[in-house]
């Protein structure tokens, strides 16, 4: 695989050791060498009365870009509202986060092709943008939700280059969702509310448990209908 996707070249402390145009490059020689390509038509977006994220693989990569949409879209205007509430350092750190969460919606975008759904409408109307709690508490629960969406997908993949490049973003994720707990609450980026007790990895969600928290963010509705199950 290109190192350049290595998720030890996204930390989130440092969006400089980022090129997202050396990222979205890799995205776009990757749709170019077919190893993302696929054989389905797009689906019709007005299936089963939402937008239709498709079955197989196409429909996991939708799911994915779905949340990509609405993460990227979240710290855009928690950047653009100014961040009066943060310091120096936050804010440099929460606009890297942006800028990891625009690359990887691009490469969804780019990735997937005509066979992507269509842009999504954020609906941020119970946030506090203004409010270091209510942006804050929003962020942890955006990178846990993330964090539990790749991991409850992963199965769910049947080509292993889609895996692949689903455990190199969700490590992008799992770095983020650390660093805004520890801005909540020191010594919270790995308590036992995120990781199995017995275990101690990661918690997964599968996607109707994931959509029924992030629909609440969507205008529109996903239909999920035809996404792969185990």
């Amino acid at each position: 695989m290109n190192p350049t996707l290595n998720a030890g070249t996204l930390p989130a402390a440092d969006a400089k050791a980022v090129s997202r145009r050396r990222f979205l490059g890799y995205a776009g020689a990757l749709a170019g060498a077919s190893v993302l390509a696929t054989s389905c038509n797009k689906d019709d977006d007005s299936g089963g009365g939402g937008v239709n994220l498709g079955g197989g693989d196409t429909g996991i990569l939708n799911y994915a870009y779905a949340l990509e949409q609405l993460e990227a879209a979240f710290y855009t205007q928690v950047v653009d509202a100014g961040m009066s509430w943060a310091s120096a350092s936050e804010k440099q750190l929460l606009a890297d986060i942006r800028d990891h969460e625009i690359a990887h919606r691009e490469f969804f975008r780019a990735a997937i092709g005509s066979n992507r759904i269509q842009d999504l409408t954020p609906n941020f109307s119970t946030i506090n943008f203004t409010s270091r709690d209510s942006v804050l508490q929003t962020a942890q629960a955006f990178e846990d939700l993330g964090v539990q969406a790749y991991n409850g997908a992963g199965q769910l993949l049947m080509s292993a280059d889609y895996l692949a490049l689903a455990g190199k973003i969700v490590s992008v994720e799992a770095r983020h969702a650390a660093y805004i707990r520890e801005l909540l609450k020191p010594v919270s980026f790995a308590d036992t509310s995120i990781l199995d007790p017995t275990n101690r990895i990661d918690q997964h969600k599968m996607p109707p448990a994931v959509l029924s928290i992030a629909g609440k963010y969507i205008t529109e509705r996903l239909d999920a209908s035809k996404l792969p199950t185990l």
